[in-house]
């Protein structure tokens, strides 16, 4: 969205993954592969090579899916009438930075992040936020979005003088729970209400690689806190399962898988489910095609009398909480309290000048990793006393300003955390002096 404010342009620019519109097989072609050469969403060996064979392999079967739904997907129309509402909602809430205008970036299809970089440009835009459109933050999500954010900022093609800030994760937002709870509670409405409390609530989430999980992506847990928010704001009345969909490959990804989870209820009797998408924002491919066609049709062979809450799609309360988010931030930003999950990037010309502000550098007794010098460092107050408790595996360590750490001696084997850094993504980042980390 886009402000004018004391002759600088602020906008800002909704993030998101999005598959293609569908209309025909060279964007979804070209959907796929943008995807699967996305080492931050799929590592792959020689993923230069893979990734256009496998989106060849898999474009007639995407394909067919678009026209069981009706010929394409509705994410794009979803995600601009969000922005939209959502900057007029704005203008009321923050009137000091009102007009506001909302810019889609998408990651894999049009509009690139790079489009919408330039149509930025031409307007002239000085001050933006880059607000993502996942509620909850993984490495391969938001992370992976950010990465290519940051790497069109070094190359300049954002234009001079941009100063960003990063609305990065809002999965327990009171807004967002309660837009959620009110789609469930439609849906138990259509069950009879003698057993409506026995209606088992299946949230369904986009899955992710173990490997992905096991070197501490945040993701898996914060999706599980926003199951348990929506929960409480509905006072536990139903049994309720977290399940994960959307697998791809032959790896190992988190489960249990949506279809196999419908399977164990049936076995068990319980033969009354909600579909609730968890981790989607508005409709797409994921719960159009795979929660209402294909788990709707195995749920039905199964015996399974199935419901799907509606995704948010234009919840008015759902836009009014991205509004609430996004006033929220620009007033904490305008007044130097950024909050703990939030980086202010300063993107100028091809200069990438990065802060972390918040709980990575008031951590205590547990280590937080961060790039230094194109290198991972961890970081931990000196008064906790475990730089000098550590084994003989680490070393170089030093102290600073108040601080100690050390630098790992094998960057690889660093686990990642939930900043996007480990040792394949170091080159996304400029190198960062002591002096702005600790000042």
């Amino acid at each position: 969205m886009s402000s004018l404010t004391n002759g600088l342009k602020r906008s800002l620019a909704t993030l998101h993954r999005t598959p293609p519109a569908g209309k025909s097989p060279t964007e979804t072609h070209d959907f796929l592969k943008n995807l699967f050469l996305d080492g931050d969403l799929i590592p792959l060996p020689f993923q230069s090579l893979l990734a256009p064979w496998i989106a060849k392999r898999r474009t007639p079967q995407i394909e067919q899916q678009y026209t069981d739904i009706g010929g394409g997907s509705p994410i794009l129309r979803y995600t601009r009438l969000q922005g939209e509402r959502m900057a007029a909602i704005l203008d009321e809430l923050n009137p000091a930075t009102a007009p506001h205008k909302a810019y889609v970036a998408f990651r894999y299809a049009k509009p690139l992040t790079d489009q919408t970089a330039e149509e930025m440009k031409r307007d002239g835009v000085k001050r933006a936020v880059a607000f993502t459109q996942y509620p909850q933050y993984s490495c391969s999500t938001t992370g992976s979005s950010l990465n290519e954010l940051f790497r069109k900022g070094k190359a300049g093609t954002i234009g001079e003088g941009v100063e960003w800030s990063v609305i990065d994760r809002w999965g327990t937002h009171p807004g967002f729970i309660e837009a959620v709870a009110q789609n469930i509670e439609r849906a138990l409405a259509k069950f009879d209400e003698a057993t409506r409390s026995e209606v088992v609530l299946m949230f369904s989430a986009h899955s992710l690689p173990m490997s992905v999980v096991n070197r501490g992506d945040p993701y898996i847990l914060e999706v599980s806190a926003s199951v348990a928010a929506v929960m409480d704001r509905l006072k536990h009345s139903n049994p309720y399962r977290l399940v994960w969909q959307s697998q791809v490959g032959p790896s190992a990804w988190m489960g249990m898988q949506t279809g196999e989870a419908l399977k164990g209820l049936a076995r068990l009797g319980r033969k009354k489910v909600i579909l609730v998408p968890i981790a989607f924002t508005s409709d797409h491919i994921e719960t159009l095609y795979e929660l209402d066609l294909e788990y709707a049709k195995e749920a039905k062979e199964l015996g399974v009398d199935i419901q799907r809450a509606e995704s948010l799609n234009d919840s008015p309360v759902f836009i009014r909480a991205l509004a609430d988010l996004a006033a929220a931030h620009l007033r904490d930003y305008s007044a130097g309290a950024i909050g703990p999950t939030t980086e202010k990037l300063v993107l100028t010309g091809r200069s990438v000048e990065r802060w972390i502000l918040g709980s990575l550098y008031t951590t205590v007794g547990v280590g937080e990793f961060v790039a230094i010098d194109d290198v991972v460092v961890c970081l931990l107050r000196a008064s906790c006393g475990h730089c000098s408790g550590w084994k003989e595996s680490l070393s170089n360590r030093f102290e600073f300003g108040g601080w100690c750490g050390y630098f790992p001696e094998r960057v690889v084997d660093v686990p990642i955390d939930g900043d996007c850094i480990d040792a394949r993504s170091m080159e996304e980042y400029s190198k960062a002096e002591f002096a702005p980390l600790f000042g």
